[in-house]
């Protein structure tokens, strides 16, 4: 199964490269590259995405890595360096170029750095620093996006050779504004330039005093200038999921305790007022755990669907330790997988029958898969992932690539293949067979962005020393000329990941009990 998943991955790179290279998605039916839709700027499914700046080439750097492939590689960072530039005409979303964009330039840069080399030998001659560079170059052309609102929360689209659009609209989802930390914070500690950081913690701490006195909830979208909730929808799903995501993870990387502080907060709020469902999960019995859209102020339903983005959270549930609710929830979207071979963008659970029926070839449930079965090493999730792999084999296998699935009952395909499933999909589906793999075997940490690009567990960004530099009588350097011209590195940022203890595996119930589990769960749908 590894094998087929590296294929997987091989056949939807390769084409792309063929095909589509230099423009951002390879269309995987018609065998050709698609860009920015120039035509019609308000066409945001396509351009709140595409840049006109390589951008599958770029997602899918640190897959390249983690499959050992030392010499595409190589090949395919000095094609980034050479060929792509963020001085375009692009109106993008900041949310979507800081995750797929600047999150794999760190990652890859990190690599290209790591004096150990766990991957293989990817070094470069001559290397100088120029994704972390680039990164920088773009982090900056994102900026203005934080500049002229009241709130410190930032413009959703940026221009960037112009800055914020004049029409700009002045709301945003909260995961869209909140989901910045782990990119910018990265990026400032390897610059020693805390504006990045900066501007994205301003952001978090926005929001986070916007939540619901009563519920402490948060809503899904929200007004940047008025700190006014316009959608007072709160979930686990589109909106608002790597919000809750970021705060955990942010406290893994960078050691602050108010990002902790903030994550178990809101972990309590969404178990009081989200959860329903049994209380227990032991031996598989009840109804399964449900996690519901519910009004921010008064916890009250406001649908009955969930989407499949809300999927990642068992995975976060895993780096929390709630393994018994995460294995349960897990069930439960395993059982829509094993209905219709995809997950629905959103499933109507009173009806028991998807709302929307498209699946855009989405990571989140093979992540989760992926991550409890490194905290249970049972050997279920194993089948779950052989499951999935055959699905998309079948289903979602294009004529040169991975296309879309338009409605998961029909199995009926549209001509997209998003950078997401060569940086997510196929990256979790490969590690989850690979039991050799360097991430499992090294004794290092890494921690996966919302992305799936690899950022490692490292002493240099936990440094107590940088952690003062927030405290508010010091403001960073805000000029954006001034920071163009910043391309210092932090000290020691070649230095390996230092090793940590072998993680903690959970004794979990037998087999049967998952099944049986499982069973049910399909009998229910």
């Amino acid at each position: 199964m590894r094998e087929m998943a590296r294929g997987m991955f091989s056949f939807g790179y390769d084409n792309y490269m063929r095909y589509a290279f230099p423009e951002d998605e390879l269309n995987p039916i018609l065998c050709r590259g698609r860009g920015p839709d120039t035509g019609n700027p308000s066409n945001l499914n396509i351009n709140d995405v595409l840049g006109n700046y390589s951008l599958t080439l770029i997602d899918a750097l640190d897959t390249l890595a983690v499959m050992g492939n030392v010499s595409e590689f190589q090949r395919a960072v000095r094609l980034v360096i050479d060929t792509v530039t963020f001085d375009k005409d692009s109106t993008v979303q900041v949310f979507e170029a800081t995750i797929r964009i600047l999150g794999s330039l760190l990652s890859a840069h990190i690599i290209l750095t790591d004096a150990r080399q766990p991957f293989g030998n990817m070094t470069i001659n001559g290397y100088d620093d120029e994704l972390l560079h680039m990164a920088h170059d773009l982090a900056v052309r994102l900026l203005p996006a934080f500049e002229n609102t009241r709130t410190g929360m930032p413009y959703p689209r940026v221009n960037l050779q112009k800055g914020v659009p004049p029409d700009s609209l002045n709301e945003t989802c909260t995961a869209g504004a909140g989901s910045l930390l782990v990119e910018f914070g990265i990026l400032s500690r390897l610059l020693g330039d805390s504006t990045f950081e900066w501007v994205a913690r301003r952001a978090v701490q926005a929001l986070w005093g916007l939540r619901s006195n009563s519920t402490g909830l948060l809503g899904n979208v929200v007004d940047i200038q008025t700190g006014q909730w316009v959608g007072k929808q709160s979930g686990l799903g589109a909106g608002l999921d790597s919000f809750f995501e970021y705060l955990l993870k942010s406290y893994i990387l960078f050691g602050e305790d108010g990002d902790l502080h903030m994550f178990n907060e809101a972990y309590r709020s969404i178990q009081n007022h989200l959860r329903r469902g049994r209380a227990s999960c032991n031996e598989g019995e009840g109804d399964p755990p449900l996690y519901v859209n519910v009004n921010m102020f008064n916890g009250q339903i406001m649908n009955t669907w969930i989407d499949s983005l809300q999927a990642f959270f068992p995975g976060l549930q895993v780096l929390k330790g709630d393994i018994e609710d995460a294995i349960c929830l897990h069930a439960f979207y395993y059982a829509i997988w094993k209905r219709y071979g995809a997950l629905p963008e959103r499933y109507n659970w009173q009806l028991q029958a998807p709302d929307v029926s498209f699946y855009p070839l989405r990571p989140e449930l093979v992540e989760s898969t992926y991550l409890l079965y490194q905290a249970t090493k049972n050997p279920f999730y194993l089948h779950v992932g052989m499951d999935i792999l055959l699905s998309l084999e079948k289903h979602a296998r294009a004529e040169c690539g991975y296309a879309t699935l338009h409605h998961v009952e029909h199995k009926s395909q549209e001509d997209r293949m998003e950078s997401f499933f060569l940086s997510e999909t196929c990256k979790y589906l490969f590690l989850l067979f690979d039991e050799e793999n360097p991430l499992h075997v090294t004794g290092s940490k890494y921690l996966f962005t919302t992305e799936g690009h690899l950022i490692p567990v490292d002493p240099r960004f936990r440094n107590k020393a940088w952690r003062d530099i927030f405290t508010p009588e010091r403001k960073p350097e805000s000029d954006p000329e001034k920071l163009a011209q910043t391309k210092l590195r932090a000290a020691n940022s070649s230095s390996n990941c230092y090793r940590v203890p072998e993680e903690r595996r959970y004794s979990l119930p037998l087999k049967s009990v998952y099944m049986r589990q499982i069973d049910q769960m399909v009998g229910l749908l």
